[in-house]
């Protein structure tokens, strides 16, 4: 028993483990910086068998939880004045547990990961000190057991999101994806931090479950409207709108995918993107009683699973189409969260951050392979266009990103049959509406990764198509204005394209090293079977993590489990996935339907999808371009009103002492002359008067 109570004294050290090899090494950069990054493997060494050790003490506390230790509290009084106190400290219970493991193992993976992935890059070293800094945020957030500590971890993991997306900062795509990364996570972190206080103010606590208990009391007493209790939920809600990639909010993530790949897996998989759901299970002692904060929650995630699905289907970025996956899937759990559905969001969760952080890996595995084909310039080795046939060539990366694919296109036995059904049957039993948009989802979604699993490893390979390439030059030229008209080159087009072209290229790719498909190998496991600790049959993660204040068995879950209503949701659930996938094979693998007909004869849906909604478009124009113009505005007020009366005070100061220094003639007999005029003038007026 002793030994037991040790791993939770001791449980402070999972987050610190990881800041102290980002600390290391980030001192060794800063104060011996070409000794450092010479020290290229002993530095990933030392930075993986840490995060190692965290990760084994996650685990422990995992199997300690499931064997029904209670939670842990350790808490420490950070200030005190007067009546106010503020404390910091730790708590283990369930969710903290399950999610240690979830970020410590995908962590971990990703770390191994990127030795391959980055063994030529310059900022090999640098990569991993920000990659243990970023892990060690998400673990403190974790681990925080009020509301006042997750803040100061959530804004931790923004700062380093911003760091990571913008790892290649030479590149402009890359520095202008961490800024709106950054600004738009601002935003909904202005809401969360508003919400915070106006909690604080009416409850006197950032503690999750008393800041709840008395809410409702409040409410119930009418001593605070439900509209305003309403407002605080829905303001601290804007936080996971941010950062989980909830439509409005949406729009950074699928310019994220211009960091290095690794990245794409750990921040858009397990970790910062799950931390608003995670925040918002940590808040459902707070939402839970509030009507319109539930149901705006639950909307929110309906739309922006939807919304992701439908931009998915015409991505042709690898990465991008994966990032409007994520994007979509995280809906689902946001809605799951907001119909009540607390243990099926938080599966979901589980499940999705291993088969997602498979496919993100799988996809820098073919883009890595694809870089030695077409050069190092990202927009080719990424395109989809370009590919095809690569199951040949890398048969790892594409059994286990048929894996992936097959998971989250929910069909069983793998992981996301189960998470995902749980979660449209919830639904189901609250609002229909909702559900049928989740189902139609459903079936977009296995729709769109059959078509990124086709084109990317079945057919010929197309990656030495120069037609193809000078076509997607051609358009990416385009875009970026550089081009002078169908068919022509201008000059800084050719020079461009010499830019990119690096001289001597493979005519086919290869696998990846050991390094880079051991995690595929490692995350292909969790992806096929970790389903099965969530049948309806034998519920043991509902019976492990269930809502606050809420006890059941395994044993109640099995009872209340009926058979007909099962097969009649999953039936349904796996129908419109099979459609989806029958629609891909006949689009992309037989080709008996011609995708780039059907778009030409809904060229409005189709622009629609293509161009994300035109929300960004609307974003530019609206906010970008609208600060552009009143900073103008307040500029040219600047200019005329505020300096016009500076510099006429100036001026008239200039004018009058010029013109009284004539008068400044040191004779005696003159001053007494001014003076006598005076007195006469005044004379004259007062005669006047």
């Amino acid at each position: 028993m002793e030994s037991v109570e040790a791993i939770y004294q001791y449980a402070w050290l999972i987050p610190t483990l990881p800041l102290m090899g980002a600390m290391v090494v980030g001192l060794g950069l800063i104060s011996y910086n070409d000794a450092t990054n010479r020290l290229r493997k002993p530095t990933a060494a030392f930075i993986v068998t840490l995060l190692g050790a965290a990760m084994a003490l996650s685990f422990a506390l995992l199997y300690s939880q499931v064997q029904g230790h209670e939670a842990y509290h350790y808490l420490f009084e950070w200030v005190s004045v007067g009546d106010f106190h503020l404390s910091m400290g730790y708590v283990i219970d369930p969710i903290t547990a399950l999610m240690l493991v979830i970020v410590t193992t995908v962590a971990f993976l990703v770390m191994v990961y990127t030795d391959g992935y980055m063994a030529h890059d310059p900022g090999y070293v640098r990569f991993y000190a920000y990659l243990s800094l970023f892990s060690s945020s998400m673990l403190g957030l974790v681990v925080s057991p009020n509301l006042l500590q997750v803040y100061v971890f959530w804004e931790l993991v923004g700062m380093c999101s911003y760091l990571l997306i913008g790892f290649w900062y030479d590149r402009k795509p890359a520095a202008d994806a961490c800024q709106k990364a950054f600004v738009t996570n601002r935003v909904g972190d202005f809401g969360l931090l508003l919400g915070m206080i106006g909690l604080f103010w009416a409850t006197g606590t950032f503690e999750f479950e008393l800041m709840g208990d008395r809410l409702s009391q409040l409410v119930e007493l009418g001593m605070i409207p439900g509209a305003l209790a309403a407002l605080f939920a829905i303001l601290v809600f804007m936080g996971p709108v941010a950062k989980s990639a909830q439509f409005p909010l949406h729009v950074w993530l699928p310019d994220a995918m211009e960091g290095p790949t690794p990245i794409s897996a750990l921040i858009h998989a397990a970790t910062m993107v799950a931390a608003g759901v995670f925040l918002i299970a940590r808040m459902y002692p707070v939402f839970e009683d509030i009507p319109t904060a539930m149901s705006v929650i639950a909307w929110t995630g309906a739309i922006t699973a939807f919304l992701g699905a439908s931009i998915a289907i015409t991505q042709n970025d690898i990465k991008k189409g994966l990032a409007f996956s994520t994007m979509s899937q995280l809906g689902y759990m946001v809605m799951a969260m907001g119909v009540g559905a607390y243990s099926a969001g938080l599966f979901h969760l589980m499940t999705h951050a291993y088969f997602k952080a498979m496919l993100f890996l799988g996809s820098g595995s073919v883009i890595h392979g694809m870089e030695e084909v077409v050069g190092h310039d990202p927009a080719l080795a990424q395109d989809m266009r370009l590919m095809g046939g690569l199951r040949k060539y890398m048969p790892i990366t594409a059994i286990t990103f048929l894996v992936g694919t097959l998971a989250i296109s929910g069909l069983p036995p793998f992981a996301g049959f189960w998470s995902k059904d749980e979660i449209l049957g919830s639904v189901f039993a609250v609002n229909p509406a909702l559900w049928a948009i989740g189902w139609l989802t459903a079936g977009i979604t296995s729709f769109y990764m059959f078509r990124m699993y086709f084109s990317t490893f079945e057919g010929e390979f197309r990656g030495t198509d120069k037609g193809i390439q000078k076509q997607l030059k051609h358009e990416q030229f385009q875009r970026m204005g550089m081009s002078l008209g169908p068919g022509a080159m201008s000059t800084q087009e050719l020079a461009l394209e010499e830019e990119t072209d690096h001289g001597h290229h493979a005519e086919k790719p290869h696998e990846s090293a050991l390094s880079m498909t051991l995690p595929l190998i490692a995350l292909a496991i969790p992806s096929l079977l970790i389903g099965l600790v969530g049948t309806p049959f034998a519920n043991y993660f509902e019976a492990f993590i269930h809502p606050p204040g809420e006890v059941v068995t395994v044993a109640e879950l099995a009872e209340a489990f009926e058979l007909s209503e099962f097969v009649r949701m999953a039936g349904l659930s796996v129908a419109i996935s099979v459609v989806g996938i029958i629609v891909a094979v006949l689009m992309y693998r037989t080709r008996q339907i011609s995708a780039s007909a059907i778009a030409a004869k809904i060229p409005f849906f189709y622009q629609l999808s293509l161009n994300k909604w035109y929300i960004d478009d609307l974003y530019e124009v609206l906010f970008v371009q609208g600060s552009r113009n009143i900073a103008k505005q307040v500029l040219e007020i600047d200019t005329r009103i505020v300096d016009g009366v500076v510099n006429l005070a100036g001026f008239v100061t200039l004018i009058t002492g010029e013109g009284l220094k004539y008068f400044e003639t040191g004779r005696a007999q003159f001053y007494a002359l001014i003076i006598f005029g005076a007195v006469i003038g005044l004379v004259v007026a007062s005669g006047i008067t």
